[in-house]
């Protein structure tokens, strides 16, 4: 083989190389980066009719919202707080809960699926603190959590069939996506993320939410 017969080679092997670099970069892309479902512009609402609420308040003075995590380590953290907000405010204050799984924990769609499979038998809050007080013993971890969150709806006293048809059913997870849908139109980029009236609520210290709330109310 001749010296220019070899550099021809030798450079058409490096395109192969990078081509097949690009190629492989754009999978690892894909596969780490969830796209957004689907939001019509202008169309996203921090509230709907549908949206999940802790307590039902008429004419409340102001209205928190969380878009939450049911795997995340900061929304369980948070969990507490808020549980303290509602015994202090709750005739006054009306508290919304959102779904926002992340991709990144394994199963957070499950467990948001879990949820809103029991709120389809009026027990949505009550799955809804299951979760939180026992997330140490599903969460962070690379197995499907699906058996564990059928034993939450067993010990709830849920009627499992109906429990087993709403948890596989399109349109439940559906409705998880909805929320997801809506939290990223707004700007949702992490949980928990609070809104009051509306507008997000910046939290550097246990102590903001109160204020901002203080806030609103005044």
């Amino acid at each position: 083989m001749t010296r220019t017969a070899r550099i021809l080679v030798t450079a058409g092997s490096i395109v192969v190389i990078v081509a097949v670099a690009v190629v492989l970069l754009v999978s690892l892309r894909a596969d780490s980066d969830d796209p957004p479902p689907a939001a019509t512009p202008g169309s996203a609402q921090v509230v709907r009719d549908n949206s999940h609420r802790l307590n039902t308040v008429p004419d409340a003075k102001a209205t928190v919202v969380e878009f939450l995590d049911f795997e995340c380590e900061g929304c369980r953290a948070a969990y507490p707080l808020v549980e303290e907000l509602r015994a202090d405010y709750g005739d006054r204050v009306e508290f919304v809960v959102r779904y926002f799984p992340l991709s990144g924990h394994f199963n957070a769609e499950r467990a948001a699926r879990a949820v809103e499979a029991a709120a389809q038998q009026d027990q949505f809050e009550a799955m809804y603190h299951k979760m939180y007080e026992t997330q140490p013993e599903w969460g962070e971890q690379r197995i499907p959590a699906d058996d564990v969150f059928r034993g939450f709806a067993s010990e709830l006293g849920l009627d499992l069939a109906a429990y087993d048809a709403a948890y596989a059913d399109p349109a439940t997870a559906q409705r998880v996506q909805e929320d997801l849908a809506d939290g990223r139109a707004l700007g949702v980029q992490g949980t928990p993320t609070f809104f009051i009236n509306g507008a997000p609520v910046l939290l550097q210290s246990r102590d903001d939410l109160r204020v901002a709330l203080e806030n609103a109310l005044q």
